[in-house]
């Protein structure tokens, strides 16, 4: 129930609220889009409820777990490798002495934390498995791949070939420095977003989705295993699911940073 003040033109408040917003036809979000495209009814194929809850599940999906667990995996292995850890910190700190937040353009000074990513996307590809459908007959390595069959490519296994990386199965983010190879699409010895036109389209939003929240924990946190357990004993082997989190739940001790205040 609302109630409207004596002389409050609630009509034209609705009205003005309709106006805000930058969606083709006033405020609409994705949803209003994708509804207004089904009711419309002119597309060629047209779409359905089902079709609008698969494409917003797509979006939640894709845009949240593959982020939580690259950040998940990363910081496992900078807790397996204090050197890493210690290394990613000194460069956060010593950047942003002072300070007390950063910015997401603030991440992009942090050259090291960007190795760190990269090296985690290599060792720990947040979609292991990326499907594809195979255009026409092909061959490759004398096998057969007939036309429209459904192909999986292992990224997982590319970021791992020891013909492609040296000392593959080490968490070595010193190996992208002033290396060229890059996760864009342009070399498929690294593709932890795909490749080609159907590679990931949220390349960029899952990127700053990754550097800021692991920039905010490196810089405010310091962080250790409970009492009582080892680097060795944590499990780095992945869940069978489409995102390849890890197994079971990393926990973690974090204990805020007193250099923050200095």
């Amino acid at each position: 129930m609302s109630i409207d003040e004596p002389g409050h033109d609630s009509h034209a408040d609705n009205e003005n609220i309709e106006k805000r917003g930058n969606g083709e036809f006033g405020n609409e979000d994705l949803v209003d889009v994708l509804l207004r495209v089904k009711e419309s009814g002119e597309l060629e194929f047209p779409i359905t409820d089902d079709n609008v809850k698969a494409v917003i599940y797509d979006i939640f999906a894709a845009g949240t777990e593959t982020s939580s667990t690259t950040i998940d995996w990363i910081m496992a292995e900078l807790i397996r490798n204090p050197g890493v850890m210690f290394k990613v910190q000194t460069e956060i700190r010593e950047k942003f002495k002072g300070s007390t937040t950063i910015g997401e353009a603030d991440v992009q000074k942090l050259k090291y934390l960007k190795l760190v990513i990269k090296e985690g996307l290599r060792l720990h590809a947040p979609i292991p498995l990326i499907p594809r459908v195979s255009r026409q007959d092909t061959e490759i390595d004398g096998c057969l791949i007939p036309a429209r069959a459904k192909v999986l490519v292992n990224a997982w296994a590319i970021g791992r070939d020891p013909q492609i990386w040296t000392n593959p199965e080490k968490f070595e983010p010193e190996r992208f420095d002033n290396n060229p190879t890059d996760f864009a699409g342009n070399h498929f010895e690294y593709i932890p977003f795909g490749a080609g036109k159907r590679m990931c389209p949220g390349m960029t939003f899952g990127l700053a989705s990754v550097e800021l929240p692991l920039a905010h924990l490196l810089y405010n946190f310091d962080w250790k295993l409970p009492a009582g357990m080892s680097p060795k004993d944590l499990d780095m082997i992945e869940r069978p699911a489409i995102t390849a989190a890890r197994r079971q739940n990393l926990e973690l001790v974090a204990t805020p940073y007193d250099g923050l205040s200095k």
